[in-house]
């Protein structure tokens, strides 16, 4: 009687983990949110291209970034403050969506580039350089823009 009951115990046990791993947790579509104007500009002072931007300020907002979230327009993008200029590195943990990923001096001079970063992919992609700021835009912009070190960025809050 004993053995019976340690097995339907067991047997209870194993089947109601097993139906859990069949449960989805579903997560709300996280959106873009228009914080404010960015300019990627030539050091002659030709603007490259204006974009929407979404800044991320806080520690959440710089560790989230752009992770989970399944497209950005082209016409988008997330600005990373930092409060100093440090070697930064990047990766792409949880993030969908292949990006181009910008450092920026304190001056907001671009100083280097990881462009096409792979979605999901947690190496590491250092900017080599001190930067402030990070911009994320979509992979292939920063050549389809032409985007050099030295280009400038200027932007505006809402």
């Amino acid at each position: 009687m004993k053995k019976i009951l340690i097995l339907l115990c067991f047997t209870i046990a194993f089947v109601s983990c097993d139906s859990d791993k069949n449960k989805k947790v579903k997560t709300a579509e996280i959106k873009f949110t228009k914080e404010g104007q960015l300019t990627l500009s030539k050091p002659s002072g030709e603007d490259v291209v204006t974009l929407d931007v979404e800044f991320a300020e806080t520690n959440y907002e710089r560790e989230t970034g752009l992770m989970y979230r399944t497209s950005m327009k082209d016409n988008q993008a997330m600005l990373f403050i930092f409060s100093a200029e440090f070697p930064r590195n990047f990766y792409m943990k949880n993030t969908y969506i292949p990006l181009d990923i910008i450092y920026l001096d304190s001056n907001k001079k671009i100083v280097s580039f990881q462009e096409n970063a792979k979605p999901m992919d947690e190496t590491g992609l250092p900017s080599e350089i001190p930067a402030m700021y990070v911009l994320e835009v979509n992979a292939g912009l920063a050549e389809k823009w032409l985007l050099e070190i030295g280009d400038l960025v200027t932007f505006v809050k809402n």
